[in-house]
């Protein structure tokens, strides 16, 4: 059944995203175009639910398209956690940063994969961590 829904869900993906590149337009316009600043940058390691390359590849690059976001880089650990690294000009906090770059996996997760994907069926708490020193 999934199967069949994989087409509406890549077409929610577009809708979505177009939603999220207007949105932060607008926040980056209106904070040129008014007296002061309201940026409040910050960085982030995000670990991610994806799988394959394809996946860490669409999340990095819709992440350096929306405005105010950059991805910085993507890492794989020994256990085969993919991370990534996100700068975001307006979430100054790191768990605001991985907050929204999960929102935004959730979704492309959601339309790439044919059996979809279920966001409550893993854990997505504690998904900022500072990188740890070799041992």
């Amino acid at each position: 059944m999934k199967t069949l829904t994989w087409l509406p869900r890549w077409i929610w993906l577009i809708i979505w995203f177009i939603g999220q590149i207007i949105s932060s337009s607008w926040a980056v316009l209106k904070d040129l175009a008014t007296p002061g600043l309201d940026a409040a940058p910050g960085i982030a390691r995000v670990r991610t639910d994806c799988r394959t390359d394809a996946e860490v590849t669409l999340l990095s690059a819709l992440i350096t398209i929306t405005p105010g976001t950059l991805t910085l880089g993507t890492d794989k650990d020994d256990q085969g956690v993919r991370w990534i690294y996100v700068h975001s000009l307006y979430d100054g906090d790191p768990e605001a940063v991985a907050e929204g770059s999960i929102d935004m996996q959730n979704h492309i997760i959601a339309a790439m994969r044919h059996e979809g994907f279920d966001p409550h069926s893993v854990d997505q708490t504690q998904r900022h961590q500072p990188r740890r020193a070799a041992s």
